[in-house]
């Protein structure tokens, strides 16, 4: 510290060389976190544009020994879906050519070529036709047509779909674009993005008469084939390869024009779908989130049961969602609980997507029993392929059909018995009736047990011999030799 006239100390000021050098280390960290991220990211350098066109266009027609692999790798998908496999799947779709006019589409639109455009859509068409034709006659005149849970799995897109086509579509033209193809690579996309399985459930959609199914799984396909398109429209564009050139300037601008509005309907849709699944993926998510807060959490404090896997949410775009979900069980969920569900539905802002949604609670305790029997073995018999490696479910199942088939063989029609006891027995006062559960420690009985007040004043044998001849009369009538009859407490 220096001093000045008057003897204070100053001081002394800061050189400016320090803060240049401080600005200069900081511009050369900037740089070179520059250079490390574009060693890192970029894919120019290493990209070798002649030969990924020439493969890429190499690979569009569907002719002689491509048509017959294509064949081939249906019929191996088709029998993998129709037992359930997933290993023999992935197998076929290690040996499927179906990418190939779908990365010429998005090629040919990002760098203007009107020819590579058309050939790519002639053979799109030829390799859908083929393969929709192929997996129909498998499942048309193959005997064994189960709805295994594999099929039912490609009739639905959601978020995810579009993410795994997009970014698989990415990957699968990046490696296509390095020298030296990544062959492991293209294996990968081949299996992530599944284009074959939704076409062998549209061929065993048409061949089961189902069109739900048709459609449900041509939608998947083609969203998938759209979003592996402008991912590689895009990362053409990206690596700006160059543009075919035509002789005719006039011919070329034309062409251009073509190109960039096929390629914005391309895109047009692909929006829109991205946003409606995403939509429906954000509706379904927020309805498993309220069942998990309210219905699953719901104590049963006696024979009551929330069926989980049975829960069905629908979207239904354009009409009125629903959430459905079923408890079985002698005890039911009473109204004001429910009421306060709905209420919740309307209010809360964690279900803001819930706001029109339906809420349906199936109760089995509030039907008669062959109700309760029917709907459950329907169920049961719609789902199972869907919950085959889910044991517990199964015995739960299984376990509640036996029940209420025990519970319907006993089924006692009381109105009309204690109306027909009244006419029989005059100084029959009251009757009443329940279940009870009786073991011998080998095996358990449902008993049906009525129980009898008799008028004042009667003696005893009088009551034993009333007794006697309700027992046997209960019997007769109920063609039931297990019914037991007791005397009521006073």
């Amino acid at each position: 510290m220096s001093e000045n006239l008057h003897g204070n100390n100053v001081p002394p000021e800061e050189p400016q060389e320090t803060a240049e050098a401080i600005k200069k280390d900081a511009m050369g960290l900037w740089q070179s976190v520059r250079k490390f991220l574009r060693e890192l990211l970029d894919i120019r350098a290493n990209t070798d544009q002649e030969a990924t066109k020439e493969a890429i266009i190499a690979d569009i027609p569907f002719k002689g020994h491509t048509s017959w692999i294509l064949i081939c790798s249906i019929f191996i998908a088709s029998i993998g879906l129709n037992a359930n496999s997933t290993a023999v799947v992935i197998g076929a779709m290690l040996i499927s050519p179906l990418m190939g006019p779908i990365l010429g589409l998005g090629m040919s639109l990002a760098i203007n070529d009107v020819d590579t455009l058309k050939r790519s859509l002639k053979n799109f068409g030829v390799m859908v036709v083929l393969s929709v034709l192929t997996a129909y006659l498998f499942f048309e005149f193959f005997p064994i047509q189960d709805e295994s849970s594999e099929l039912l799995a490609r009739t639905a897109p959601d978020i995810r779909d579009v993410l795994i086509a997009f970014f698989g579509g990415l990957a699968l033209v990046i490696a296509r674009a390095k020298k030296g193809t990544i062959a492991s690579v293209i294996f990968g996309v081949a299996i992530a993005t599944a284009l074959m399985p939704p076409l062998c459930t549209v061929g065993f959609g048409l061949a089961i008469g189902n069109l739900g199914y048709a459609f449900g799984a041509m939608y998947l396909f083609i969203i998938n084939t759209i979003f592996i398109a402008l991912a590689t429209f895009l990362t053409i564009k990206l690596l700006k390869f160059p543009m075919v050139r035509y002789a005719n300037s006039a011919k070329r601008r034309r062409i251009a024009r073509i190109a960039s509005i096929v390629a914005l309907l391309v895109m047009i849709p692909a929006g829109y779908t991205f946003y409606q699944v995403f939509q429906e993926s954000m509706f379904k998510k927020q309805a498993n989130d309220f069942v998990s807060a309210t219905i699953a959490k719901y104590q049963f404090s006696g024979g009551g049961r929330f069926l989980e896997n049975f829960t069905n949410i629908e979207y239904n775009e354009g009409e009125v969602p629903l959430i459905e979900v079923v408890c079985m069980g002698n005890e039911t969920i009473p109204d004001n609980v429910i009421a306060s569900w709905n209420a919740m539905l309307k209010q809360d802002e964690d279900y803001y997507r819930l706001r029109n949604t339906e809420l349906h609670v199936i109760q089995g305790g509030q039907n008669d029993q062959v109700d309760q029997l029917r709907y459950i073995n329907e169920l049961y018999e719609t789902q199972k392929n869907q919950i085959t490696n889910k044991d517990e479910q199964i015995a739960i199942l299984e376990a509640e059909i036996n029940r209420l088939k025990v519970n319907e063989s006993k089924k006692i029609p009381f109105l009309d018995i204690s109306a027909e006891a009244k006419a029989n027995y005059a100084n029959l006062e009251a009757l009443e009736y329940g279940n009870a559960v009786r073991t011998d420690f080998k095996k358990v009985d449902t008993l049906s047990v009525f129980e009898v007040k008799w008028k004042d004043g009667l003696s005893s044998r009088k009551i034993a011999e009333e007794n006697q001849k309700m027992l046997q009369w209960l019997r007769v009538r109920l063609k039931d030799t297990t019914v037991v009859l007791r005397v009521l407490d006073e």
